[in-house]
C-alpha cells in the first residue's frame, strides 16, 4: 500500500504535483480572472473569443490524454477515437437541440428544425430522454464506452494486434461518418446539429456560460489526469505496461490480456466522449467531419508530439500543435498540412519520446555539471 502511496503522492513526484498546481493557478484562476477584471482597452484584458478557443484546446487535450492511457501504456494505437469524441458530442448536441423547443425556425416543441424540414412526423425513439440533461450525461459516457466495450471484446478476444488493429479502428470510424451523412440517420446529415441556445437555462451565447463551460472544461481534463495517474501507478497500470512491452510474458504468467486491454479502452473512449461533450457547447457544432479517420490520425501526432506514455506529453502535445494550427492556419493557410507532416516526421526520427524526453534530457543535462560538481567537493 505505502509503494503505491509513494508512487501516487509523495517525493518521487513532486515535480508532478508543482506542475499540477501551477497549470490549475494558470487555468483556473489567472485565465478567468484576466477575462473578467482588466478593462477591454488594456493589455492584460483576456478577449472572450479567446475562452471558448482556450477551451476547445483544452477539450482537444482531453481527447489526447485519453488516447494516450491506451496508447502510451496497453500499447493499443487506435486510429478510431474520433469516434468516440464524435459520440459524446452527438449527445451533448441531441441534449442541446431538445433544449432549443420553440425558438427553432419552425417553432415544433417537439421536433428539432431539421427533421420539420425534412418532413419527420414523429421524434425518433433514440431521441428519447435526451430533454433530461442527467439522461443526456449518462449517454455521453455510455455510448462511446458502449461502443469501445463491443468492439473491443471483438478485437481484443481475436488477438488482433499492431497495425491491423489500427487499420480496423478507422474503418469502424469512417463507417460512422458515413452512416452519420445519412439524412435517415435523424442526426441532421451532413449539417450535424447546431444553432444551440442554451445549456441548463444557461444562454450559450453569454460570454458567462462561456466563461463557466471552459472552467469546467479544465475541471474535468484536471480530474481525468488524476484518474489516468492513478490507474498507472496502481498494479492494473504495471500489467497494462508489461503488457505493452511483452504481451506473450503477460499472458502466460497468468493475467488477462483481453480483460485488461478492455478495461483501458472503455476507459479512454468514456474520456473521450466526456472531452467531445465539453466541446460542443462551446463551439457550438457537430457534424459528421468530426468521425472523419483524419482527425484521429491527427490525435496520434499530439500523443507523439507530447510524448507517449506520459499523460502530461499528450496534454502538452494537443495543446502547442493545436496553437500552431490556428496561427498557421491564418498566416499561411496551405502550409498547415505540410506543417504537420513535417512535424510527425521529425518528431518521430528525432524526438521518439515527444517533448516530454527532450524536456528530461534538457534537465539531465543541467543536472549532471552540479552532480560532478558535488562529488568533487565531496
Amino acid at each position: 500500500m505505502r509503494s503505491f502511496a509513494t508512487r501516487f503522492l509523495l517525493t518521487d513526484d513532486r515535480r508532478f504535483w508543482r506542475g499540477f498546481a501551477l497549470a490549475g493557478a494558470l487555468f483556473l484562476v489567472a485565465v478567468p480572472l484576466l477575462n473578467l477584471l482588466p478593462g477591454e482597452g488594456s493589455a492584460l484584458h483576456l478577449p472572450n473569443y479567446m475562452i471558448p478557443l482556450l477551451g476547445k484546446y483544452l477539450c482537444y487535450a482531453l481527447l489526447a490524454l485519453a488516447l494516450d492511457l491506451v496508447w502510451g501504456y496497453a500499447g493499443v494505437l487506435s486510429l478510431g477515437h474520433g469516434a468516440f469524441f464524435a459520440l459524446g458530442g452527438y449527445a451533448m448536441g441531441m441534449y442541446l437541440m431538445r433544449e432549443i423547443g420553440t425558438r427553432g425556425v419552425y417553432g415544433n416543441p417537439l421536433l428539432p428544425d431539421f427533421m420539420v424540414f425534412l418532413a419527420w412526423k414523429d421524434l425518433p425513439w433514440y431521441w428519447t430522454g435526451f430533454e433530461h440533461f442527467p439522461f443526456a450525461a449518462l449517454m455521453i459516457v455510455a455510448a462511446p464506452s458502449i461502443l469501445a466495450l463491443v468492439f473491443g471484446w471483438l478485437a481484443f478476444r481475436s488477438r488482433i494486434t499492431g497495425v491491423y488493429l489500427s487499420i480496423i479502428t478507422q474503418v469502424m470510424t469512417y463507417a460512422l461518418m458515413l452512416a452519420f451523412f445519412r439524412n435517415e440517420m435523424g442526426f441532421g446529415g451532413n449539417n450535424g446539429l447546431t444553432d444551440f441556445k442554451d445549456i441548463l437555462g444557461f444562454d450559450l451565447a453569454s460570454p458567462a456560460t462561456k466563461l463557466g463551460l471552459y472552467v469546467a472544461t479544465v475541471v474535468a481534463l484536471g480530474l481525468s489526469l488524476l484518474l489516468c495517474r492513478f490507474v498507472v501507478a496502481s498494479k492494473l497500470g504495471r500489467v497494462m505496461m508489461a503488457m505493452r512491452d511483452a504481451e506473450g510474458r503477460v499472458r502466460f504468467l497468468g493475467y488477462s490480456v483481453t480483460a485488461t486491454k478492455l478495461f483501458a479502452f472503455v476507459l479512454s473512449a468514456a474520456l473521450a466522449g466526456l472531452a467531445g461533450a465539453l466541446y460542443v457547447p462551446q463551439v457550438g457544432i457537430i457534424n459528421p467531419s468530426e468521425f472523419s479517420p483524419a482527425n484521429s490520425i491527427e490525435v496520434a501526432i499530439w500523443v507523439a508530439v507530447g510524448g507517449r506514455g506520459t499523460l502530461v506529453g499528450a496534454i502538452l502535445g494537443a495543446l502547442a500543435v493545436n496553437a500552431a494550427k490556428t496561427w498557421l492556419t491564418d498566416a499561411v493557410p496551405e502550409a498547415w498540412l505540410f506543417f504537420l507532416g513535417g512535424l510527425f516526421i521529425v518528431v518521430t526520427i528525432l524526438l521518439p519520446d515527444g517533448l516530454m524526453g527532450l524536456i528530461k534530457r534538457l534537465r539531465q543535462t543541467k543536472a549532471a555539471p552540479e552532480a560532478a560538481v558535488e562529488k568533487k567537493h565531496a
